[in-house]
């Protein structure tokens, strides 16, 4: 990839097939694969992505709320799509752009069922989420007789899934807690079919789930900072390969002398010569104030230079005094070799945080 020019967050959508390959290979060949765009692709850029997942043949799409599922629609995307918290003012909407809403409460689903009756709907797909332990959002198993009541004899819709959302799945150490989510959730998913008289799709894996618990993925599994390049899981992080890569550029090289400060509030007062860099990015662009006074680092010439002072809006300060550098010089923030999840740690976070974070007012570049 060319070198940077200013900020850009670079994507690489051959890593993201390598990924989505990588997962696929884990599932029996029947075995649904669902892509979770939400949060502009964590990142990314929902749109792109999403086309291209279209080419690789993927059989669902999730977004968190409506407005994510529009987009898509009015770009052209086909695949069916699930909204995961859909709110009952936007269920017309959900319609109009043939969404379909994940129904968590009688609230919810007697709003939907209203709204779908009144368009003169005949099965049109709903999801009903199940809450096994993650204490979120969805149905308890003792609301099941409600549930049945409520769709007997509905014709406007119809159950498409019936799913739920494991809570620890990247931690062994609750793996107990994990099993007793799966087996409640085949537990409750086995009354609801008998009750309906008709098998909707199952799902109750996650990323982690599809590594540590093969014998959950059901109908379909679900995947978002998988095929973003993180397994959450140190022994599968070589299978995965990051697809994208947040670089920039030195805009100016100072050297503070013993005594001199740096940055609002005089963050660092120089104990002995410091050269330092800015950087054009800042906490507008989702890298928080956290990581400045020496907690994060970015790389440069493949060397790590720390970020010193507080983080600006727009700009960050980084110590390049040991480090062999000019104005005009690349800068990772991160990328296949210090990855997101890397740059996170340094302030006890999580990729998932970082990625989404990342400001739209940054440039997108997408490879393929």
């Amino acid at each position: 990839m060319p070198k940077a020019q200013g900020t850009v967050l670079e994507i690489d959508l051959k890593a993201l097939k390598h990924n989505v390959e990588f997962l696929k290979s884990r599932l029996q060949p029947n075995t649904k694969f669902l892509a979770v765009v939400k949060a502009f692709a964590y990142g990314s850029n929902s749109v792109e992505v999403a086309k291209y997942l279209e080419e690789l043949h993927v059989d669902y799409f999730a977004v968190a709320y409506v407005s994510e599922g529009v987009v898509l629609r009015e770009a052209g995307i086909t695949t069916p799509i699930l909204v995961l918290h859909p709110l009952p003012e936007s269920f017309e909407t959900i319609i109009e752009h043939c969404l379909e809403p994940s129904l968590y409460s009688h609230r919810v689903l007697k709003a939907f069922l209203a709204i779908a009756e009144n368009k003169k709907q005949t099965d049109y797909p709903i999801h009903l989420k199940f809450n096994t332990g993650l204490n979120r959002l969805g149905f308890s198993e003792t609301d099941i007789p409600n549930i049945l009541s409520t769709l007997q004899d509905v014709k406007a819709i119809k159950v498409s899934s019936l799913f739920s959302h494991l809570a620890a799945s990247e931690d062994l150490k609750e793996k107990e807690f994990t099993l007793q989510q799966i087996e409640q959730f085949k537990k409750i998913a086995s009354v609801i079919i008998k009750g309906l008289g008709y098998k909707p799709m199952l799902h109750q894996c996650n990323t982690s789930g599809i590594l540590n618990y093969p014998m959950a993925h059901f109908d379909m599994v679900r995947s978002g900072i998988g095929m973003h390049g993180h397994g959450n899981d140190p022994k599968y992080n070589s299978y995965f390969k990051p697809i994208a890569t947040l670089k920039t550029t030195i805009s100016q090289i100072h050297i503070l002398k013993k005594g001199d400060s740096l940055g609002y509030n005089r963050a660092l007062i120089a104990t002995e010569t410091v050269r330092t860099a800015t950087l054009p990015i800042g906490h507008a662009d989702g890298i928080t104030r956290a990581y400045g006074n020496r907690k994060g680092y970015v790389i440069i010439n493949n060397q790590k230079a720390y970020i010193i002072g507080n983080v600006c809006m727009d700009m960050i300060m980084v110590d390049v005094t040991t480090i062999d550098c000019n104005e005009g010089d690349e800068v990772i923030i991160f990328g296949t070799e210090y990855t997101a999840e890397q740059f996170s740690e340094t302030i006890n976070s999580i990729s998932y945080e970082i990625l989404p974070a990342i400001s739209q007012r940054i440039k997108r570049v997408f490879y393929r």
